[in-house]
């Protein structure tokens, strides 16, 4: 499915193809692995092995959280299929946006403000406050870091990947594009603008920390925010809940290797020792441990005690987010200050890549004949990312003050109103869409 996928990426975008094959050629990728390295490598193959894989083999190895009930085993395979996504959507949704949410590109300016000038007021606790390492890893960030990650992590039900059949052609859509074209789109138009046409108007010493941050952002897919999105598109959700937890699987062997890859060719040094111990610290332990305690709350409860947690910890990874940010502006206040413009430069290679991969996928899930409550979804799981990790991973590998860690921000920036203009637009077209003869998928 994804070899027809990728031939069919190929026809249609062969230019694409062929310039990024030119911008790359003549770099040179060190793929050196020192102990460490192979040692939070090991330890996710071991995950895989005890954890993942028997959710994979037995669906029942986990409770089962779908608020609509089991997926029927078969589906109609006729436009139905359609309204009957939307019913399920409709009555299994909570995904509705809450005020955080709807105004997070309010609450990130507020922050870039209360950063900028607490960095500027108080130095020495922001200069105690970076100093505060452990193997490179930032004690204070990686809490914050945790307690963001950690509650979106617990929501994911690993157990809802055998459901993937069901919706073979909209799942091999969203991988190809989550993971085939996502992170070298982005790549491809960080070198255009960054490297590019924005080059005499940025610090000629950050370029390359840009780049690499933007490669980050887009290295994984989104977790949480994707429930919303599908919510407001009449998603399936038990499409949106398979997508996601097959994604996070992927996400534990994926993320380093493509990041390490890109950010060689783009002749960034990678330093492999902190990317994996990057995945180790913000997607192996907290999903192990996020899936650990689901399964305990589970066992306590049911779903009822899991939604107490889960509401209870909302506002508590909100905050963690907002401190987190806060910290970041106030080590990026003087290069802020000093090139306002840079946050707009940054954001455009990142509004044209969700544009370019949202429409990729939409269009072809059309021409799969994919029903429309699966292509929105598959759309806006293909376009968003997963920023909170690109965040902890920009600060890991490149620290406060880098660029990378800016451009990371930014991502945060613009992802509710670029998303929500996805939104509209899967909506608007929805007709359009089906009169393309949209079946089951």
């Amino acid at each position: 499915m994804v070899a027809t996928l990728g031939h069919h990426f190929f026809r249609h975008h062969s230019r694409l193809v062929v310039s990024i094959a030119v911008l790359t050629s003549g770099h040179e990728w060190d793929s050196t692995l020192d102990s460490t390295a192979r040692v939070c490598l090991s330890g996710t193959f071991v995950f895989l092995i005890s954890y993942l894989w028997p959710c994979w083999r037995k669906p029942g190895a986990f409770p089962t959280v779908g608020r609509g009930g089991p997926v029927s085993a078969e589906w109609n395979r006729s436009v139905e299929m359609s309204m009957q996504c939307e019913t399920t959507a409709k009555r299994a949704g909570n995904g509705d946006m809450g005020f955080f949410e709807r105004y997070l590109t309010v609450w990130v300016f507020l922050c870039i403000i209360a950063g900028i000038v607490l960095g500027h007021v108080m130095t020495e606790p922001f200069q105690l406050i970076g100093r505060m390492e452990v193997a490179q890893v930032n004690l204070p960030v990686a809490i914050l870091i945790w307690l963001m990650i950690v509650p979106m992590l617990l929501k994911i039900d690993f157990s809802a990947m055998h459901h993937v059949r069901e919706h073979w052609k909209g799942v091999g859509v969203t991988l190809f594009v989550n993971w085939a074209v996502k992170p070298f789109s982005m790549a491809l138009f960080g070198w255009i603008f960054i490297r590019g046409v924005f080059a005499p108007y940025l610090p000629a010493e950050q370029i390359d920390s840009y780049i690499a941050g933007l490669i980050i952002l887009a290295a994984a897919p989104c977790t949480a925010m994707v429930f919303v999105w599908s919510h407001l598109s009449d998603g399936e959700p038990h499409f949106t809940l398979t997508q996601v937890a097959l994604n996070d699987t992927i996400m534990i062997f994926a993320f380093a290797p493509i990041v390490g890859l890109l950010l060689g060719l783009s002749a960034i040094t990678v330093p492999w020792a902190t990317l994996f111990l990057s995945v180790l610290l913000y997607i192996l332990i907290p999903v192990a441990f996020a899936q650990w305690w689901r399964s305990y709350l589970l066992g306590r409860g049911a779903e009822s005690h899991l939604n107490r947690v889960l509401k209870r910890m909302h506002p508590v990874s909100l905050a963690a987010l907002l401190a987190t940010l806060v910290l970041l502006f106030g080590f990026q206040g003087d290069q802020i200050l000093s090139q306002p413009l840079i946050i707009v430069m940054l954001a455009v290679p990142i509004l044209i890549q969700v544009y370019f991969n949202s429409g990729l996928a939409y269009l072809l899930n059309r021409s799969l004949r994919v029903a429309h409550c699966v292509a929105a979804p598959s759309a806006l799981i293909g376009a968003s990312n997963f920023f909170e990790l690109a965040v902890a991973t920009a600060i890991v590998l490149f620290g406060f003050d880098s660029g990378a860690a800016l451009a990371t921000v930014v991502g945060v920036l613009v992802e509710v109103p670029v998303m929500l203009s996805v939104v509209k637009i899967a909506n608007k077209t929805r007709n359009w869409y089906e009169r393309g003869g949209a079946a089951a998928g």
